[in-house]
């Protein structure tokens, strides 16, 4: 059973974040995602600096399934990227919520992080997900 933090925003893409409370967020995949994609041998993150559009694609994650791409959740102005995951992208599997976070970014539209699922409505995705 996948691990789903309380304290968490969820996307329907499987992407988690994580309120700051300073007008930045921090995104990860979930540990669903992970376990999805199996072992991850390769990230591919955007720029500092970049902006971000709520749905658009931001970056690629490979495994030795597949590669899935990213969705940013949210919109905003990237702030920071994961450099440990340019040499450890394993670090997903192992910790999808803690060190391998992917990136930090400041909302265009703060609000817009209510539009995101909470852990009880994003569990029941997951249980959907897993009857099809």
């Amino acid at each position: 059973m996948s691990q789903i933090p309380t304290n968490l925003r969820y996307s329907d893409s499987h992407e988690w974040v994580q309120d700051n409370g300073d007008g930045t967020v921090t995104i990860g995949i979930t540990d669903h995602a992970q376990q999805a994609l199996g072992d991850v041998v390769f990230v591919e993150l955007p720029e500092v600096g970049s902006t971000l559009t709520t749905g658009e694609e931001f970056g690629v994650v490979e495994s030795v399934k597949a590669a899935s791409d990213l969705y940013a959740p949210l919109g905003g102005e990237v702030l920071g990227v994961n450099t440990l995951l340019e040499d450890a992208p394993e670090s997903l599997n192992e910790s999808p919520y803690d060190d391998a976070w992917l990136i930090k970014i400041r909302l265009a539209e703060p609000d817009e992080l209510e539009s995101l699922m909470d852990a009880d409505s994003y569990t029941e995705l997951v249980a959907n997900e897993s009857n099809d």
